[in-house]
């Protein structure tokens, strides 16, 4: 059996403050070369994307990466959309889901495991504004809690 090798390209910081995280799902993505060849250097947007499912199949929209500057004519558009490629059952469960119970699919990051590009794709449901402020407050609680603790112990 052969260990996991992960090299994280992007994550969506901003998805983990705009929703709340259900469940994720890990999807592989239907690339061309000079795609790859972007995201192994790094350039790849993803803020304000989504996926939707489409006939059975899931694609991801608004997701930017950034043209290789080596290919000349041969090169991609940035914003194109994507297939991403789950099992059906994972999609029949996603569609359910996004459908009936108001949820919608995040990617929340892009990584390479044993040389392939990976998307990590969440279930997520959006954030009003005052529970956006309360997460803000928890997390600076923690913080200062945790600088109390710290001064404690020097």
């Amino acid at each position: 059996m052969t260990a996991k090798h992960e090299k994280v390209v992007t994550v969506n910081r901003k998805a983990r403050h705009d929703f709340f995280i259900e469940n994720t799902y890990e999807a592989g993505m239907v690339l061309r070369g000079t795609e790859v060849k972007s995201l192994r250097n790094g350039r790849v947007n993803l803020k304000d994307s989504y996926a939707r499912i489409k006939n059975g199949e899931i694609f991801v929209y608004q997701i930017h990466i950034g043209v290789y500057p080596f290919a000349h004519e041969q090169n991609h558009a940035p914003l194109r959309t994507r297939k991403l490629l789950l099992h059906k059952k994972e999609i029949k469960k996603l569609y359910a889901k996004v459908n009936q119970m108001g949820f919608t699919l995040v990617p929340l990051k892009i990584y390479f495991q044993n040389g392939k590009a990976k998307i990590t794709l969440a279930l997520a449901k959006g954030k009003r504004q005052y529970d956006k402020r309360e997460t803000i407050r928890k997390r600076e609680e923690k913080r200062d809690l945790d600088r109390i603790r710290k001064n404690i112990k020097s």
